[in-house]
């Protein structure tokens, strides 16, 4: 099913499915997919709406063409950002779109070609992995336009590669590769160019192919661990839900019976 189509050449968030599959473009192909206002509203109501669905196992987030995302669109800033009270409200819109990722109970998969910096790389380092061609180009020089990443923004990134290696993108403003961003913990594997689209294909499939609410669980308990308060004895109980599921059944039963298992998500 797909809910958009870039008929024309107007930003947006696309969306198609494939299955149990859900892929999210961002497009903007005449400023190599910068993400502006409305592009950033669009990609928390399109999320909310995916993290609802029951039919869907996992979320591919690329950017149109061989470009992932070049950041914001700088030219609204003068407009958008005009003031304290506008920035802020533009900012809140951002960091409730990374959230909307970061929260999504689905897998969710960045597929990076091309640059991936600024609001681009906040996008990737929200997803829960990310595969990206060797070409492809990270960081986040926003202090050769004169102005900081906002803290809501910067969750992710700090989560994800940890403080000495968000000062080094933030401090130095340079772009850097993806074998670099490899080492330094930003991605989950880099590919040949050609072959991202594929392997992120690939990726999600092998999600989608196991049991979802299996998924789901994962994602929560490894998201209430990093809290580091000690689980209590209900949160305890509560992790074996599995026990009484459909799919724990079919698990077994296809394990004896050496077949693949069929799992409904029940």
């Amino acid at each position: 099913m797909t809910m958009n189509t870039a008929a024309d050449m107007t930003p947006r968030i696309l969306c198609s499915d494939d299955g149990p599959i859900a892929t999210l473009t961002l497009f903007n192909p005449d400023k190599l997919n910068a993400i502006n206002g409305d592009m950033w509203r669009q990609l928390k109501r399109v999320m909310d709406e995916l993290s609802a669905r029951a039919d869907l196992r996992c979320i591919i987030i690329r950017g149109e063409g061989e470009a992932f995302a070049a950041g914001g669109d700088i030219e609204e800033f003068r407009t958008a950002r005009a003031t304290v009270d506008l920035a802020l409200g533009y900012h809140e819109a951002v960091g409730e779109a990374l959230t909307a990722i970061e929260q999504c109970p689905l897998p969710t998969i960045a597929a990076i070609q091309g640059p991936c910096v600024g609001g681009g790389l906040e996008i990737a380092c929200a997803c829960d992995l990310r595969i990206a061609g060797t070409s492809a180009k990270f960081g986040a020089p926003i202090l050769k336009l004169g102005f900081s990443m906002y803290p809501g923004e910067m969750n992710g990134l700090l989560a994800l590669a940890g403080p000495a290696v968000v000062k080094e993108i933030l401090l130095e403003g340079r772009l850097f590769g993806a074998p670099e961003a490899y080492a330094k913990g930003l991605l989950s594997r880099v590919v040949d160019d050609a072959a991202v689209i594929e392997e992120a294909t690939a990726t999600a499939q092998r999600i989608a192919a196991g049991a979802p609410l299996v998924a789901r669980w994962h994602k929560q308990w490894i998201a209430r661990l990093l809290t580091g308060e000690p689980l209590s004895e209900q949160e305890k109980r509560d992790s074996f839900a599995f026990l009484s599921s459909a799919d724990y059944a079919e698990g077994l039963a296809a394990f004896s019976e050496k077949r693949p298992p069929k799992f409904v998500g029940k």
